[in-house]
């Protein structure tokens, strides 16, 4: 199970700090399960159940004693990734959820997203902040989709002067290794023998030979399904004939390749 979980009815979780989730229709009986210290710090606070507001509520130690957030009304426009951004106001600490959000599934994996930092050219910062696991809640599903997204937003972020053809070709060798795949590549003019000439026409002008990664799974008698991502490690470097704006996040235009290696991680593991 991914680290940031501490599974339900262990001596930590009993300590864990209560998340209460609030809208306008729910406050009134939240609030009136607050003990009268905390009832009349938020509405000195001015707390409003509004959608993404929040509160943290002193303990009788004058430390963080509970949270309020705001969730939006249950028969309306519903963003259940809301409760992620917990993990970015939160200080450090073991959380629970008092109560359940419209999604606790959801909930619990949006908290864990939130905690994501790019480390690759600098070192993170080394947050402690963990989540009892929700009742009903399956910590190894997570985690398979928390591993897979954050190999995704790893190669998406990391920019194309390291991270070009070879490196992207690299990564999926890595996965395929980890999970019992196998790999094979057709680069450069190996494509127009191979009647790939689209793929080698997009990255023959550049010194980095375009490929096409092929990545392989399963039992062969199976019904085969195929995910097919685009993976141009844009080159910004030589004549810019775009605009700068259209330019300057162009990195992410191997995101389709990201993205399948991030699913192709979800469906292996």
């Amino acid at each position: 199970m991914h680290p940031i979980f501490e599974p339900a009815g262990t001596p930590a979780s009993s300590k864990a700090i209560p998340i209460s989730f609030v809208t306008a229709a729910s406050w009134r009986d939240v609030s009136g399960k607050l003990d009268a210290a905390a009832r009349a710090f938020a509405e000195a606070s001015g707390f409003e159940p509004k959608p993404g507001r929040y509160l943290a509520l002193p303990g009788p130690d004058g430390g963080l004693g509970a949270v309020l957030f705001g969730l939006e009304k249950p028969d309306g426009p519903r963003d259940l990734f809301l409760p992620g951004s917990l993990a970015g106001l939160l200080p450090d600490g073991l959380y629970r959820f008092a109560n359940a959000p419209h999604d606790a599934r959801l909930a619990a994996l949006a908290f864990a997203l939130g905690t994501y930092r790019f480390t690759r050219y600098r070192k993170g910062d080394d947050r402690k902040i963990r989540l009892v696991l929700p009742d009903g809640v399956d910590g190894a599903d997570l985690t398979r989709i928390i591993d897979g997204v954050t190999l995704a937003r790893d190669l998406i972020n990391t920019p194309s002067n390291d991270m070009g053809p070879q490196e992207l070709e690299d990564a999926a060798r890595a996965l395929a290794k980890r999970q019992g795949a196998t790999t094979s590549c057709i680069a450069g003019d190996d494509l127009l023998k191979n009647n790939f000439p689209l793929i080698h026409a997009v990255g023959r002008a550049s010194s980095r030979a375009p490929r096409l990664i092929d990545l392989r799974w399963g039992d062969t008698k199976h019904p085969k399904v195929t995910l097919v991502g685009k993976g141009v490690c844009f080159d910004t470097g030589g004549l810019d004939i775009k605009p700068d704006s259209a330019m300057l996040i162009m990195k992410k235009d191997m995101g389709g390749a990201a993205n399948v290696l991030a699913l192709a991680h979800m469906i292996m593991d």
